[in-house]
């Protein structure tokens, strides 16, 4: 159990894609300038990754090593596709917004990363809880930005107006720049922490 609790915990924030790895930062400044994006773009990603890592790892004794990269991407290719079909079927304003960052789900760093570094060396069961806490430690990190930049670059959450009709958009936020000020911000305030809670070991 206390080996399933550090894989989970592990894929969340130690091993955080964004924050610590900082790989597939492109559709993440890119979709984090509104709460909705963000968690259209999280629910594509968790319908990606979660799966992907599961067939990955289920199939990794009959991949010939020489091919796995073009199967992993195979793999990926078709739950992106489902993912992109499913996001226009139901939320076609949001989808249209951001569609080219749910296509590009399938090239990924984050994904074929974990299939190769993680799906791949490990069993199912392991692949799913890695899979599940990669997409925890995604999300949540694409949704802190969204809420700060469409607050601060809007005054709105999810479109709806939260503060005074007087206040004053810093535009900066919603634009890239502001993106990738929000992760300078959250990796300082991580890397602190992951050096503190070191110290205190």
């Amino acid at each position: 159990m206390k080996k399933k609790i550090s894989i989970f915990w592990q894929a969340i924030i130690p091993n955080n894609p964004v924050l610590i790895i900082e790989i597939g930062l492109c559709s993440v400044i890119a979709v984090s300038n509104s709460v909705k994006s963000a968690l259209l773009m999280t629910f594509a990603f968790s319908m990606v990754q979660i799966p992907s890592n599961i067939i990955v790892s289920s199939m990794r004794k009959i991949i010939p090593n020489e091919i796995r990269v073009p199967v992993f991407v195979t793999v990926i290719a078709a739950f992106t596709t489902i993912t992109a079909l499913i996001s226009r079927a139901y939320f076609t304003a949001v989808y249209e917004a951001i569609k080219l960052y749910i296509l590009l789900v399938v090239v990924n760093c984050i994904i074929i990363g974990r299939a190769e570094a993680f799906a791949y060396q490990n069993n199912v069961f392991d692949s799913f809880i890695d899979g599940v806490g990669n997409t925890i430690g995604y999300g949540v990190v694409l949704l802190a930005i969204a809420i700060v930049r469409e607050l601060l670059g809007k005054g709105t959450l999810a479109g709806i107006q939260i503060l005074p009709e007087s206040f004053q958009p810093v535009l900066i936020m919603v634009l890239p720049p502001g993106g990738f000020l929000m992760i300078g911000v959250l990796v300082g305030v991580l890397e602190t922490y992951l050096r503190k809670k070191e110290g205190k070991k």
